[in-house]
């Protein structure tokens, strides 16, 4: 026994040699425990609140690796486009009274009619990128391009020509997420979502900036007829939100995406503010970075009511109504939906 025990003598060998065998099998049993993957999060109830794609009449766009725009009647698909070979992701879009489409897509503006004609087109130059346009009656766009000197435009379409123009500050490191929504206001000024600089600013015609404020993470602004400003992003930590603010910057009312147990919603790209008081928010899904899970699918959009009740939600990824990322959801029969009734300045 003595000999057995004793690691200097014949055995030692032996004994290490098991005890390595050991060693090894043991760290081999633990690794594979810490490989099982987790329960993936569940990232939206089974059954949604609302009637699905079929609550109400809307128009929608979204930045995609195609570009993509439906209109939706009665739960159905009743127009669309989808360019294949274009380039550039459609960051913002705006369905006119008469029918025509004004959407920004990364490297251009284009206006096009109900039939998919172009009537207006403006390719941004060589590195430069345009991320948000909307028309001023049918006549003249505004809109802003991102680059190293960035600028805000007004053009006329039917002309063809500059009429205003200025420069806006960035931070200089970088074109793609300089700038993305930008929305007029019903005095005739135009509300700005500084991305890089994480500020809401408000400028009249002449580039006169009237407010700055902070908002870290901001992707869209939108104003609201009480005053207010609507904004939506999220933060570093990609806690997603929804402020409503006063005209001091002041957070009248908040709803962070984190506080919905039920729901994964990472990127709120454009929120708007319904005629009466909801607010319905799109959801965007990175195609770039991100791989759908068909068992387990995002919503799109959601509405949420003052009190903080999500009672409408979207899920729409199968044919006959994939309609892909949501960026941009414009309802049709909603009295605050913004489109060419506004001006800017004196111009109409």
């Amino acid at each position: 026994m003595n000999n057995i025990l004793n690691l200097n003598g014949g055995n030692s060998r032996f004994f290490k040699t098991l005890i390595l065998l050991f060693l090894v099998v043991g760290f081999g049993v633990n690794a594979k425990a810490q490989q099982t993957p987790a329960a993936t999060k569940q990232v939206a109830p089974e059954v949604l609140p609302g009637k699905g794609p079929a609550e109400f009449d809307f128009f929608y766009a979204g930045e995609a690796k195609q570009r993509k725009m439906y209109i939706v009647r009665n739960g159905k698909i009743t127009w669309s486009y989808i360019d294949t070979l274009g380039k550039g992701e459609i960051s913002d879009a705006v369905l006119m009274k008469n029918g025509n489409v004004l959407f920004a897509h990364q490297f251009g503006v284009t206006l096009i009619d109900k039939n998919k004609n172009v009537l207006w087109n403006y390719d941004a130059p060589k590195n430069h990128e345009t991320h948000t346009a909307q028309p001023i009656g049918n006549d003249h766009v505004v809109f802003i391009q991102n680059g190293d000197t960035a600028k805000l435009f007004v053009m006329n379409v039917k002309t063809n020509k500059i009429e205003k123009q200025f420069t806006l500050q960035t931070r200089g490191n970088g074109t793609h997420g300089q700038f993305r929504h930008a929305r007029l206001t019903p005095e005739g000024n135009i509300l700005v979502a500084h991305m890089d600089l994480g500020k809401i600013r408000e400028y009249d015609v002449d580039g006169k900036q009237l407010l700055s404020f902070d908002m870290p993470g901001l992707w869209s602004v939108e104003p609201l007829k009480n005053g207010n400003i609507l904004a939506a992003g999220h933060e570093g930590n990609r806690t997603s939100y929804v402020r409503e603010l006063n005209r001091k910057g002041e957070v009248v009312w908040e709803y962070m995406m984190s506080d919905m147990p039920d729901y994964v919603f990472l990127s709120p790209q454009i929120a708007t503010r319904l005629a009466n008081g909801n607010t319905i928010v799109g959801n965007w899904f990175n195609q770039w970075d991100s791989k759908l899970d068909p068992k387990n699918l995002q919503v799109q959009a959601i509405e949420i009511t003052p009190d903080k009740k999500v009672i409408w939600a979207l899920r729409s990824w199968a044919e006959p109504m994939n309609l892909g990322p949501s960026t941009t959801i414009q309802l049709l029969n909603d009295a605050n939906a913004i489109t060419e009734k506004v001006h800017f300045g004196n111009i109409k």
